[in-house]
């Protein structure tokens, strides 16, 4: 019959079979080994009887025995059967001796052996299992700019266990690499449709702001609607970016932080003058690769979020390289006191303190969610801890 799909052999039944048989061999060679030994020991070396022999015995039928030794002694009677349960005793004694001592390092060597091959035998069958754990590894371990989500786990051999989870894996790579793709078409339309109804609604607005017949009600309310349109703004574009943060970072290039840090202080001068926030900075040469833009935006989002959540304080901006070479950004400032079990929630989307509400909220909860994706995305980590007296201490360590 054509089309039926043959019976497999599982990697199970094929373990199975293939240490049984290497045991079974091993057995064999065992128990050949213990009767040679037991062989050689029952014809070994040791007295002799070169003769024996019966003799009649002084009365009627009667016989005594007479035995030869191989020193030429000769025994009779009981003397003779003495020493012949003597040397029976001695043979099972010596016999027994060897089968324990020479017989177990006979175990002992086989065994060894056996387990050597099986040792190679395992290695030759795993080798597919390998291949699919080394290509799992090698995918989830990559940094975001060399990870390729298009490779397969191109796996020959037979139809097995293995085969199956390699088919299972391709299977769910696939899937990721389509919605990675997806995510990243969706970014780039909701880029555009997103913030071109918000531009029209601020141009119409505007225009309604500045005409002649406008009455100051609606300058008022021209002026709260704006408010609320640079809102929504910078939410959409935190969002934005941090989708885009999350992808991967495919055009590297050198980037000294100290020049980062050293913009981003003197772009962000002017609404610390306004909040009445001292902003100092110690720009140190600190090279990494990466983003420049998206540094920048990292860097920027630590500076912006210690100048908000500050009151008449001070923020202070570090850039420096590492004992380990790697490029280090730590940014400190003053403000409320922050309790530890907090700091974990502040890294996630929309989340802040409890003194921070929605309605009052200087920011759109995004900045430091922003920070880790971006850190991540270049091969970095950042830390927080509580800074003594109030306020925050970020740390962001980038590979160089």
């Amino acid at each position: 019959m054509t089309g039926l799909r043959p019976r497999r052999v599982t990697l199970r039944t094929r373990l199975t079979l293939i240490y049984g048989g290497l045991f079974l061999v091993a057995g064999l060679v065992l128990l050949g080994v213990t009767y040679a030994l037991f062989n050689q020991q029952l014809t070994g070396t040791g007295p002799k009887i070169v003769s024996k022999s019966q003799l009649p015995e002084p009365g009627p039928g009667r016989k005594h025995l007479v035995v030869m030794t191989g020193n030429g002694d000769v025994l009779y009677g009981t003397g003779a059967e003495q020493w012949m349960r003597d040397q029976q005793e001695q043979l099972h004694d010596a016999a027994t001796t060897s089968l324990f001592t020479q017989g177990g390092i006979a175990l002992l060597v086989v065994g060894g052996l056996a387990a050597g091959f099986g040792w190679l035998v395992a290695g030759r069958v795993l080798v597919p299992l390998h291949q699919v754990t080394n290509t799992a590894r090698r995918i989830a371990t990559a940094p975001a700019a060399d990870r390729n989500l298009h490779e397969r786990i191109a796996l020959h051999g037979p139809d097995d266990e293995v085969k199956d989870l390699a088919g299972a894996f391709n299977t769910m790579v696939e899937r990721l690499d389509r919605s990675f793709d997806g995510q990243r078409r969706f970014v780039a339309n909701a880029s555009h449709e997103l913030r071109t109804p918000l531009t029209v609604s601020r141009s119409l607005v505007e225009v309604a702001m500045h005409r002649k017949t406008a009455s100051p009600d609606v300058k008022q309310l021209g002026e709260t609607l704006l408010e609320i349109n640079t809102r929504h703004e910078r939410l959409i574009n935190g969002l934005l970016l941090l989708a885009g943060s999350e992808n991967e970072i495919l055009d590297r290039r050198p980037v000294d932080l100290a020049d980062v840090v050293t913009h981003v202080v003197a772009q962000t001068a002017a609404e610390a003058e306004r909040a009445g926030i001292e902003v100092r900075a110690d720009a140190a040469e600190a090279m990494t690769t990466g983003d420049a833009v998206f540094l920048e935006r990292l860097v920027q989002n630590l500076v912006e979020n210690g100048i908000r959540h500050n009151t008449g304080g001070w923020v202070h901006v570090v850039s420096r390289t590492g004992a380990d070479g790697r490029a280090e950004v730590e940014v400190r400032n003053t403000g409320a006191v922050v309790p530890q079990y907090e700091i974990p929630a502040l890294f996630e989307p929309f989340r802040r303190l409890a003194t921070d509400r929605l309605a009052t909220a200087k920011g759109a909860g995004l900045g430091l969610s922003i920070v880790r994706s971006v850190a991540k995305a270049h091969g970095g980590e950042v830390t927080a801890h509580p800074r003594d007296g109030g306020g925050l201490v970020v740390s962001v360590v980038l590979p160089q």
